[in-house]
């Protein structure tokens, strides 16, 4: 069976300015990259055969989603690449995971944001002392106040993601609305965007302005649901997509693949529309302040595309086939191939 296949990339981004990647590749943001893949591989947090999966989608992992860092000072690109990383292993570990180890999961990251400069005990999951490492790096060119956003996304997220993994228990399929609710949580974005705040200093009246927050969750949700969209295939192939937009929209609407991501198609228009109507709404502040929010709107948009981009250059969702689906829009859905593997899998393109 064949279907169709949506994208909202370049949504947010048409408003801004990404170089063109040789120009981004000859910039300090390359040299980023490779000490951030050479610092994740040291720790071979998977099986050799999810390992290997992951060490060939390595480079554009870093590479597509530090797009929306080119623009930051040294040290918030690293960070950035560096976040990848983390957040690439904590959702492949939680993927397979019971609740109760999610749970746990959750309590060794935070105490190890909380503590970054005490190694953590040994014998622990792997996943503590990649996060301590990444967090004792990246706050010494982070403000006070982003900082503490981070670690407050960060919570939000895991916290989302242990219900979720109660969810996934249950068999539970969320309706639309409470779907997107959780969606604009496990899927990590908010987390993503302090990255772009590390060098800001913008205060919390600000930050919590309607027009910023309704431009920011316009922005979480092109991402959030551009990755459903292009993931569901993968994960109705191992049995893992309840946690899913395309899923909640067949369920609720009672209606196939196509049809969900017909109605996915006309959401993601709505959304763009909301989000260049907040950043037209924005209010008007002091300099530098001013400069600061627009700066922030922009890097929001660059993450946007950049989130597009590593899902069809990578080999993750669509093998080699990347490009050639991105343009056609069709692929072929996957049988069905249950595995507990924790880890990123091969993608056999010769099946879509």
């Amino acid at each position: 069976m064949a279907f169709l296949v949506q994208s909202s990339g370049g949504a947010a981004s048409s408003s801004t300015n990404l170089p063109p990647k040789k120009d981004l590749l000859q910039n300090k943001v390359a040299t980023d990259i490779k000490e951030a893949d050479d610092w994740i591989a040291n720790f071979q947090a998977f099986g050799s055969k999810a390992q290997d999966a992951s060490d060939r989608d390595r480079e554009l992992i870093s590479y597509s989603r530090s797009a929306g860092l080119f623009s930051l000072s040294d040290g918030k690109q690293r960070a950035g690449c560096d976040l990848m990383h983390v957040l690439f292993v904590l959702d492949e570990v939680s993927d397979r995971s019971s609740p109760p180890e999610v749970r746990k999961q959750k309590d060794t990251v935070m105490d190890a944001l909380f503590n970054p400069h005490t190694p953590r005990p040994k014998g622990e999951w792997i996943g503590g002392e990649i996060v301590r490492q990444f967090w004792e790096l990246t706050i010494q060119n982070a403000t006070a106040i982003s900082q503490k956003r981070f670690i407050q996304s960060m919570d939000e997220y895991l916290e989302e993601v242990v219900q979720e993994s109660i969810n996934k228990r249950e068999h539970r399929v969320l309706d639309i609305k409470d779907y997107i609710d959780a969606r604009r949580r496990t899927s990590a974005s908010k987390p993503v965007f302090c990255i772009i705040e590390l060098g800001l200093d913008i205060p919390d009246e600000v930050m919590s302005h309607p027009t910023i927050q309704e431009m920011v969750d316009a922005a979480v949700d092109l991402v959030a649901v551009n990755n459903d969209i292009v993931s569901y295939n993968l994960e109705q192939r191992r049995g893992d997509d309840l946690h899913n937009l395309i899923t909640c929209v067949m369920h609720e609407h009672r209606t196939d693949v196509n049809g969900a991501m017909l109605w996915v198609e006309d959401f993601l228009l709505g959304v763009q529309e909301r989000f260049h109507a907040a950043k037209a709404a924005l209010p008007q502040w002091e300099e530098p302040l001013n400069s600061q929010v627009n700066a922030y709107y922009d890097g929001l948009g660059q993450w946007v595309r950049g989130s597009d981009d590593w899902s069809h250059e990578s080999e993750r969702y669509f093998g080699n086939k990347g490009h050639e689906i991105k343009e056609n829009k069709w692929m072929s859905l996957l049988p069905k191939q249950h595995t507990t593997d924790i880890g990123p899998v091969h993608v056999d393109s010769s099946l879509l």
